[in-house]
Protein backbone atom coordinates (compact mmCIF):
# COMPACT_ATOMS: atom_id res chain seq x y z
CA UNK A 1 0.00 0.00 0.00
CA UNK A 2 2.85 2.15 1.17
CA UNK A 3 4.88 1.92 -2.53
CA UNK A 4 1.18 2.59 -4.24
CA UNK A 5 1.10 5.60 -2.35
CA UNK A 6 4.36 6.59 -3.09
CA UNK A 7 3.80 6.34 -6.99
CA UNK A 8 0.84 7.99 -6.89
CA UNK A 9 2.48 10.65 -5.03
CA UNK A 10 5.40 10.64 -7.29
CA UNK A 11 2.58 10.74 -10.70
CA UNK A 12 1.28 13.85 -8.88
CA UNK A 13 4.40 15.64 -8.41
CA UNK A 14 5.03 15.39 -11.55
CA UNK A 15 2.03 16.82 -12.76
CA UNK A 16 2.46 19.60 -10.37
CA UNK A 17 5.88 20.39 -12.28
CA UNK A 18 4.92 19.47 -15.62
CA UNK A 19 2.34 22.38 -14.59
CA UNK A 20 4.76 24.63 -13.25
CA UNK A 21 7.42 24.66 -16.67
CA UNK A 22 4.04 25.10 -18.37
CA UNK A 23 3.16 28.02 -16.78
CA UNK A 24 6.29 29.84 -16.54
CA UNK A 25 7.11 28.87 -20.59
CA UNK A 26 3.74 30.82 -21.57
CA UNK A 27 4.74 33.59 -19.19
CA UNK A 28 8.23 34.06 -20.32
CA UNK A 29 7.04 33.65 -23.74
CA UNK A 30 4.91 36.58 -23.82
CA UNK A 31 6.91 38.77 -22.25
CA UNK A 32 9.80 38.02 -24.64
CA UNK A 33 7.18 38.26 -27.64
CA UNK A 34 7.08 41.59 -25.92
CA UNK A 35 10.11 43.05 -25.45
CA UNK A 36 11.16 41.71 -29.06
CA UNK A 37 7.95 44.08 -30.34
CA UNK A 38 9.59 47.02 -28.94
CA UNK A 39 12.84 46.28 -29.94
CA UNK A 40 11.59 46.00 -33.50
CA UNK A 41 9.75 49.28 -32.91
CA UNK A 42 12.85 50.94 -31.64
CA UNK A 43 15.10 49.42 -34.61
CA UNK A 44 11.86 50.81 -37.04
CA UNK A 45 12.17 54.31 -35.18
CA UNK A 46 15.99 54.43 -35.98
CA UNK A 47 14.57 53.88 -39.94
CA UNK A 48 17.93 50.94 -39.23
CA UNK A 49 17.41 49.36 -43.09
CA UNK A 50 20.84 47.35 -43.96
CA UNK A 51 20.65 43.79 -44.66
CA UNK A 52 23.76 43.82 -42.47
CA UNK A 53 21.98 44.78 -39.36
CA UNK A 54 19.57 42.13 -39.48
CA UNK A 55 22.19 39.64 -40.26
CA UNK A 56 24.44 40.78 -37.55
CA UNK A 57 21.78 40.41 -35.18
CA UNK A 58 20.26 37.00 -36.00
CA UNK A 59 24.20 35.82 -35.82
CA UNK A 60 24.77 38.00 -32.47
CA UNK A 61 21.32 35.87 -30.72
CA UNK A 62 22.49 32.61 -32.46
CA UNK A 63 25.71 33.29 -30.61
CA UNK A 64 23.57 34.24 -27.58
CA UNK A 65 21.75 30.95 -27.86
CA UNK A 66 24.72 28.82 -27.52
CA UNK A 67 25.22 30.21 -24.16
CA UNK A 68 21.84 29.94 -22.51
CA UNK A 69 22.31 26.36 -23.45
CA UNK A 70 25.01 26.33 -21.15
CA UNK A 71 23.49 28.33 -18.61
CA UNK A 72 20.09 27.26 -19.08
CA UNK A 73 20.11 26.34 -15.08
CA UNK A 74 22.20 29.30 -13.92
CA UNK A 75 20.72 32.79 -12.99
CA UNK A 76 22.03 34.12 -16.01
CA UNK A 77 19.73 31.84 -18.07
CA UNK A 78 16.85 34.92 -17.78
CA UNK A 79 18.95 37.85 -18.77
CA UNK A 80 20.92 36.14 -21.80
CA UNK A 81 17.12 35.22 -22.84
CA UNK A 82 15.99 39.01 -23.27
CA UNK A 83 19.05 39.27 -24.73
CA UNK A 84 18.58 36.70 -27.51
CA UNK A 85 15.01 37.71 -28.42
CA UNK A 86 15.78 41.56 -28.06
CA UNK A 87 18.72 40.52 -30.73
CA UNK A 88 16.07 38.95 -32.74
CA UNK A 89 13.13 41.54 -32.66
CA UNK A 90 15.87 44.24 -33.14
CA UNK A 91 17.13 42.71 -36.63
CA UNK A 92 13.36 42.46 -37.17
CA UNK A 93 13.52 46.33 -37.71
CA UNK A 94 15.55 46.31 -41.25
CA UNK A 95 12.73 43.50 -42.33
CA UNK A 96 9.72 44.95 -41.61
CA UNK A 97 10.97 48.36 -43.03
CA UNK A 98 11.30 46.96 -46.26
CA UNK A 99 7.53 45.51 -46.40
CA UNK A 100 6.32 48.70 -45.23
CA UNK A 101 8.31 50.92 -47.91
CA UNK A 102 5.61 48.71 -50.23
CA UNK A 103 2.44 50.37 -51.30
CA UNK A 104 -0.01 47.88 -49.41
CA UNK A 105 2.87 47.02 -46.64
CA UNK A 106 1.24 47.89 -43.59
CA UNK A 107 -1.43 44.97 -44.68
CA UNK A 108 1.10 42.63 -45.28
CA UNK A 109 2.77 43.12 -41.79
CA UNK A 110 -0.42 42.62 -39.86
CA UNK A 111 -1.90 40.26 -42.24
CA UNK A 112 1.29 38.27 -41.26
CA UNK A 113 1.13 39.26 -37.75
CA UNK A 114 -2.40 37.72 -37.48
CA UNK A 115 -1.53 34.44 -39.63
CA UNK A 116 1.47 33.72 -37.26
CA UNK A 117 -0.79 34.30 -33.69
CA UNK A 118 -4.11 32.57 -34.99
CA UNK A 119 -1.17 29.85 -36.33
CA UNK A 120 0.62 29.12 -32.96
CA UNK A 121 -1.86 29.56 -30.69
CA UNK A 122 -4.11 27.13 -32.87
CA UNK A 123 -1.45 24.57 -32.92
CA UNK A 124 -0.26 25.26 -28.83
CA UNK A 125 -4.12 25.05 -28.14
CA UNK A 126 -5.21 21.70 -29.23
CA UNK A 127 -1.56 20.00 -28.14
CA UNK A 128 -2.35 21.79 -24.86
CA UNK A 129 -6.14 20.59 -24.42
CA UNK A 130 -5.61 16.95 -26.59
CA UNK A 131 -2.14 16.25 -24.53
CA UNK A 132 -1.40 14.70 -28.04
CA UNK A 133 2.21 13.29 -28.13
CA UNK A 134 3.97 14.15 -30.98
CA UNK A 135 7.59 12.89 -30.13
CA UNK A 136 7.66 10.81 -33.76
CA UNK A 137 8.07 14.09 -35.39
CA UNK A 138 11.11 14.39 -34.47
CA UNK A 139 12.86 12.60 -37.55
CA UNK A 140 10.73 13.86 -39.90
CA UNK A 141 11.28 17.28 -38.68
CA UNK A 142 15.13 16.68 -38.88
CA UNK A 143 15.25 14.99 -42.51
CA UNK A 144 13.11 18.14 -43.54
CA UNK A 145 15.34 20.58 -41.84
CA UNK A 146 18.09 19.02 -43.82
CA UNK A 147 15.78 19.51 -47.04
CA UNK A 148 15.82 23.24 -46.34
CA UNK A 149 19.53 24.02 -45.44
CA UNK A 150 20.47 22.37 -49.24
CA UNK A 151 17.29 24.18 -51.01
CA UNK A 152 18.88 27.74 -49.04
CA UNK A 153 22.72 26.37 -50.36
CA UNK A 154 21.20 26.12 -53.44
CA UNK A 155 19.56 29.70 -53.54
CA UNK A 156 22.60 31.17 -52.61
CA UNK A 157 24.76 29.21 -55.45
CA UNK A 158 22.38 29.20 -57.73
CA UNK A 159 22.37 32.61 -59.24
CA UNK A 160 25.69 33.01 -59.86
CA UNK A 161 25.08 30.79 -62.44
CA UNK A 162 22.33 32.88 -63.95
CA UNK A 163 19.05 30.77 -62.93
CA UNK A 164 16.05 32.28 -61.72
CA UNK A 165 15.09 31.05 -57.73
CA UNK A 166 12.37 33.44 -57.80
CA UNK A 167 9.75 29.70 -57.61
CA UNK A 168 12.29 28.63 -55.42
CA UNK A 169 12.32 31.14 -52.49
CA UNK A 170 8.21 31.04 -52.62
CA UNK A 171 8.55 27.04 -51.99
CA UNK A 172 11.43 27.75 -49.69
CA UNK A 173 9.18 30.23 -47.62
CA UNK A 174 5.90 27.55 -47.61
CA UNK A 175 8.48 24.89 -46.39
CA UNK A 176 9.64 26.98 -43.01
CA UNK A 177 6.10 27.57 -42.68
CA UNK A 178 5.35 24.15 -42.71
CA UNK A 179 8.53 23.50 -40.69
CA UNK A 180 8.12 25.81 -38.12
CA UNK A 181 4.26 24.41 -37.76
CA UNK A 182 5.86 21.23 -37.19
CA UNK A 183 8.17 22.32 -34.41
CA UNK A 184 5.22 24.19 -32.82
CA UNK A 185 3.39 20.41 -32.57
CA UNK A 186 6.95 19.04 -31.50
CA UNK A 187 8.08 21.50 -28.86
CA UNK A 188 4.70 21.93 -27.27
CA UNK A 189 3.96 18.54 -26.57
CA UNK A 190 7.55 18.01 -25.34
CA UNK A 191 6.43 20.50 -22.70
CA UNK A 192 3.04 18.89 -22.03
CA UNK A 193 4.28 15.73 -21.65
CA UNK A 194 7.23 16.59 -19.54
CA UNK A 195 10.24 16.28 -21.53
CA UNK A 196 11.41 19.83 -20.93
CA UNK A 197 12.19 20.32 -17.45
CA UNK A 198 13.66 23.79 -18.07
CA UNK A 199 11.49 26.64 -19.02
CA UNK A 200 13.83 28.93 -19.87
CA UNK A 201 14.86 26.18 -23.16
CA UNK A 202 11.22 25.62 -23.51
CA UNK A 203 10.65 29.37 -24.14
CA UNK A 204 13.34 30.01 -26.39
CA UNK A 205 12.40 26.20 -28.35
CA UNK A 206 9.16 28.07 -29.08
CA UNK A 207 10.49 31.41 -29.88
CA UNK A 208 12.59 30.76 -32.61
CA UNK A 209 9.66 28.73 -33.68
CA UNK A 210 7.15 31.82 -33.65
CA UNK A 211 10.03 34.00 -35.28
CA UNK A 212 10.90 31.90 -38.32
CA UNK A 213 7.00 31.54 -39.04
CA UNK A 214 6.31 35.20 -39.48
CA UNK A 215 9.76 35.87 -41.37
CA UNK A 216 8.47 33.38 -43.96
CA UNK A 217 4.72 34.42 -43.68
CA UNK A 218 5.55 38.14 -44.75
CA UNK A 219 7.53 36.39 -47.39
CA UNK A 220 4.51 34.49 -48.18
CA UNK A 221 1.94 37.07 -47.67
CA UNK A 222 4.06 39.40 -49.77
CA UNK A 223 4.08 37.05 -52.99
CA UNK A 224 0.29 36.67 -52.57
CA UNK A 225 -0.26 40.34 -52.65
CA UNK A 226 1.92 40.25 -55.75
CA UNK A 227 5.16 42.52 -53.92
Amino acid sequence: MNNVNMVAARSEQSILQTNKVIRNTYMLLSMTLLFSAVMAGISLALNIQSIWAYLGCILGGMAVLFVIGKKQNSAAALPLTFLFTGLWGFGLGPIISQYLAMSNGGEIVVTALGMTALTFVGLSAYVLTSKKDFSFMGGFLAAGSMVLIIAMVAMFILPMFGIDVSAMHLAFSAGVVLLMSGFILYDTSKIVNGTYQNYVMATVGLYVNIFNLFIHMLALVGFLNDD
